[in-house]
């Protein structure tokens, strides 16, 4: 029983601070996200708007599906944050494209329009499981 306390001991800040890293990484993405958006997410939520509140949570989905991916396969810290500035830079696309193909695609989110907010977020979320399944390959 010791050597699995050991083991715990000595693994731990290796696993507290690659997962904090990782965790770091989506919030970065998340603020990221939320600044790309010429609308307040945040406030938005706040007031009710559930196509706000799926658009978010799709873009944060979308993030840490491949982020966790790359952090079972991290060797070390500088894994995480250059397939994190990858994956954040996609789905920043993943939403630029939305928006060329719905037309006016914030305009429509803060309508509160939960179609284009529930078609986004599968598109982001889809796009992430596609990166997560590429990074561990």
């Amino acid at each position: 029983m010791e050597a699995v306390f050991q083991s715990i001991l000595s693994g731990a800040p290796f696993l507290l601070l690659h997962a904090g890293v990782t965790i770091a990484m989506l919030v970065v993405g998340t603020m990221l996200y939320m600044w790309m958006t010429p609308y307040e997410d945040l406030g938005q939520i706040r007031e009710g708007n559930s196509a706000a509140g799926i658009a978010l949570g799709g873009a944060t989905l979308g993030m840490a599906i491949p982020l966790a991916i790359t952090l079972r396969g991290s060797v070390s810290i500088w894994d995480i944050i250059l397939w994190g500035i990858l994956i954040i830079i996609l789905q920043m696309a993943v939403f630029r494209v939305m928006d060329i193909i719905l037309k006016d695609l914030a305009k429509r989110i803060e309508n509160g329009e939960v179609g284009a907010a529930v078609l986004l977020a599968c598109a982001k979320i889809s796009v992430g499981a596609i990166n997560a399944a590429a990074i561990a390959v």
